[in-house]
């Protein structure tokens, strides 16, 4: 029996597509599990009873985008009883790298005022794509996934430029559980002393 070449060539094209086709699936998939267990609304109000050194903060993280195989959340924190004034706002393009890898790429919003409390109607970022936006290169933050489900990183070295408070540089490390969220933000100068943020341990979010 003659066997076309072509034949051949073409099925093994259809099978390397259909590979590179569910490996995009799974990317996908994984990426809306951890987007699941960011979604919500958090406070730290446990912990500043606890410990009077740390504040009541408002977390609000929600999706807003589905597009390059990434999830993209608005992301609002506030002290709680200043809920209308928000002292960060972001935008987080959430991507699964590889394995039990996942990269989260931060992004500032270029007229942030317009944005305030918009986690409640998300809708509303539906008009926007991301020429809104202007990402802060090297603050990226490298997640892994553990074996008990528990999502665990940071950024990288000194790589997160910052002057806020006389700052050189700052470091994020996060955790993320069910119904969770661990963050310790720092400011360093370039002595490497720390200038702002939480000096004995981060803040924890517990979801409401």
């Amino acid at each position: 029996m003659k066997i076309s070449f072509s034949k051949i060539a073409c099925a093994g094209l259809i099978a390397f597509c259909s590979i590179i086709s569910i490996n995009a699936q799974d990317k996908i998939k994984n990426t809306k599990d951890l987007v699941t267990l960011m979604t919500g609304s958090y406070n730290s109000e446990k912990q500043s009873k606890k410990d009077s050194t740390y504040y009541n903060i408002s977390l609000h993280m929600y999706p807003i985008w589905e597009k390059d195989n990434a999830s993209w959340l608005y992301v609002e924190q506030a002290l709680n009883s200043k809920q209308d004034a928000p002292y960060r706002q972001r935008v987080y393009k959430v991507e699964h790298v590889s394995e039990n890898k996942f990269k989260t790429t931060i992004f500032k919003l270029k007229e942030e005022k317009n944005f305030i409390g918009k986690w409640k109607t998300i809708k509303y970022f539906d008009q926007f794509d991301m020429t809104v936006l202007e990402e802060r290169s090297g603050c990226e933050v490298y997640l892994t996934k553990n074996k008990d489900g528990a999502y665990e990183g940071s950024t990288l070295d000194d790589n997160c430029k910052s002057t806020l408070r006389g700052a050189s540089y700052a470091t994020s490390k996060v955790t993320i559980k069910k119904d969770m969220v661990h963050s310790w933000d720092q400011g360093f100068d370039q002595d490497n002393k720390q200038v702002w943020g939480a000096e004995k341990a981060g803040y924890t979010f517990d979801k409401l």
